[in-house]
């Protein structure tokens, strides 16, 4: 007997879990639910006892045509095809530990599909892929008109079906990958590559920003260099803001800079929140590190030459927005600052990514095409 399949997508991250059950070649999904990780994995045997475990039987509960089936049917007509984009470095063996996840827990793909424990049995297959690689196959399920702001005007219009797309975000970290389809079999369809590009150095484009490298070589250790992550992310907007503190004590709010020394992981959110207040501390902070973003998605640009499309994605971007769209912000201005190869630039479509589910969308697209493959 054909067993009917459903899609999971999870967007695992060192806070929380994100779980969206949906149809086969449907992107609407039928049930979204957050587990927070701390209340949830924290001390517990395995990752999916506690999570997808829980997610199945709320599926069971809350969506209809499971609830007319019932949990003896499920079990005997229903299979499980998953993918979990996660906040860490996946290995070949399709496992992978997050280190910041409640002090570091183990996430194994093989074993979710052998566990016959309940509803976790008619899990079928579960892929592991790191985060970005998530956000880059969700690059693949954007309505580019509805959910994406055109950085250079006419971007659309300018995609190359066959060309190379890149994804660059900042959020947590500063994330990068990239995607590529064969000419010879396109119809295959993209691939996504996974890379470590938000850790390439940091380079100055002004006299602060020389005094901000120096700083933060000091602070870090870092030798001779220090990466882009540094300064691109919500962690690298709190070191900017503390640069900036630092060396214009004049210019400190005391009580925005008591909220922020108090803020813990969050100082970020705190510098972020701020940032519209006009001449402060906190909006020089946010404009240096939209610069330096701006570069580093322009120097991927060079690196990649993507006529598919560059899509600048992250939690940071659509949060950010007036200093990212219009050629007068900083983020474009040191975007298209490239000097002898300004005019290749032209020729990318370059656009910001306005949803911040990317990296779950690409966890179904994932799915899906592990779906197809099952089917052969």
């Amino acid at each position: 007997m054909t067993k009917t399949t459903y899609i999971i997508a999870g967007d695992i991250g060192g806070t929380n879990s994100r779980f969206s059950l949906h149809l086969p070649g449907k992107s609407e999904s039928l049930l979204v639910h957050i587990y927070s990780n701390e209340e949830t994995v924290k001390d517990a045997p395995t990752y999916h006892h506690v999570t997808l475990k829980p997610y199945l039987e709320k599926c069971l509960a809350e969506v209809e045509d499971w609830k007319a089936m019932g949990e003896d049917e499920l079990l005997s007509q229903v299979q499980i095809v998953a993918c979990l984009a996660t906040a860490g470095p996946v290995q070949t063996d399709n496992t992978v530990f997050m280190t910041n996840m409640c002090g570091g827990s183990t996430i194994d793909g093989n074993e979710i599909e052998k566990c016959q424990d309940g509803l976790l049995s008619i899990v079928a297959r579960c892929k592991l892929v790191n985060d970005f690689v998530g956000q880059g196959y969700g690059t693949l399920d954007l309505d580019l008109a509805e959910e994406c702001v055109e950085l250079i005007p006419g971007s659309a219009a300018k995609i190359n079906d066959l060309g190379p797309k890149v994804c660059v975000g900042a959020g947590t970290g500063l994330g990068e990958c990239f995607l590529t389809k064969s000419s010879l079999s396109p119809e295959q369809g993209y691939e996504c590559y996974p890379s470590e590009g938000g850790h390439c150095d940091f380079v100055p484009r002004g006299a602060l920003e020389v005094e901000l490298l120096e700083y933060l070589k000091e602070r870090f250790g870092g030798g001779h260099r220090v990466s882009y992550e540094r300064v691109v992310s919500g962690r690298g907007l709190a070191n900017v803001y503390e640069f900036l503190a630092e060396k214009f004590p004049d210019r400190v709010d005391n009580t925005i800079h008591e909220e922020f020394l108090a803020a813990g992981d969050q100082q970020g959110r705190v510098v972020g929140v701020n940032s519209r207040n006009e001449g402060s501390l906190t909006a020089q902070a946010a404009q240096i590190m939209m610069a330096a973003y701006g570069a580093e998605v322009g120097n991927a640009s060079l690196k990649f030459i993507p006529t598919g499309g560059m899509f600048v994605s992250g939690g940071l971007t659509p949060k950010n927005i007036k200093l990212i769209q219009g050629m007068d912000s900083p983020f474009m201005r040191a975007y298209l600052d490239k000097g002898r190869l300004n005019s290749l630039l032209d020729t990318v479509p370059l656009f910001a990514v306005m949803t911040e589910d990317v990296g779950l969308r690409g966890a179904r697209v994932c799915a899906e095409r592990e779906f197809i493959a099952m089917k052969g």
